[in-house]
């Protein structure tokens, strides 16, 4: 689907709805949880439009976009420059099953932030993303990840049981994860 049109050329570039729909709510928890200065890595940027939207509204922080690959890379670039963004790095490619995220020597990141991703990739990616996280984070810093979660005690809605029944039938490997079992991966980490 194509972005809503706001300028003619950047109606044509690749468009996530549910980017569009949760960008703000995931913003908004950001600015509760984040000082006003810091450096952050987007993890599974995807369209760039997460990572456009929180360095406009979190400006004093440099962003560091990245995906699996670089599909989308011109999207990011698209967006980070029509918004006359300074405050985001070109998106590197990151595979976080990789030991290595970053070249040795690069300063850790005071929140990785990646929405949208633990569903819909194969179940070693959260444990790729939790360890990485560790490696990266600096002492203080935040992983805040985003998505839909199967809580213990919260029933869960008929949307989410069709949605993760369409996840696993398109892919074996995606569905929608147990919060314990990411926070398992997490305290392992």
């Amino acid at each position: 689907m194509a972005a809503p049109a706001t300028t003619p050329w950047l109606a044509e570039l690749p468009f996530s709805p549910a980017a569009e729909r949760n960008r703000q709510p995931i913003l908004d928890t950001l600015q509760t949880l984040l000082p006003a200065t810091g450096r952050a890595l987007e993890i599974a940027s995807g369209t760039g439009q997460h990572v456009a939207w929180f360095a406009r509204h979190l400006a004093g922080w440099q962003w560091q976009p990245s995906d699996l690959t670089d599909d989308l890379f011109p999207a990011i670039a698209a967006r980070v420059a029509a918004a006359g963004l300074v405050n985001v790095q070109a998106p590197l490619r990151i595979d976080v099953r990789e030991t290595t995220w970053l070249p040795d020597g690069t300063p850790p990141f005071d929140l990785i932030c990646c929405a949208n991703m633990l569903h819909i990739a194969p179940w070693a990616c959260c444990g790729g993303l939790m360890r990485g996280a560790a490696r990266h984070l600096a002492a203080a810093g935040r992983l805040v990840t985003y998505g839909p979660y199967l809580e213990d005690g919260v029933p869960t809605s008929d949307g989410n049981r069709r949605f993760d029944a369409s996840l696993r039938a398109e892919n074996a490997d995606w569905g929608i994860r147990r919060l314990g079992d990411v926070e398992a991966e997490a305290n392992d980490a």
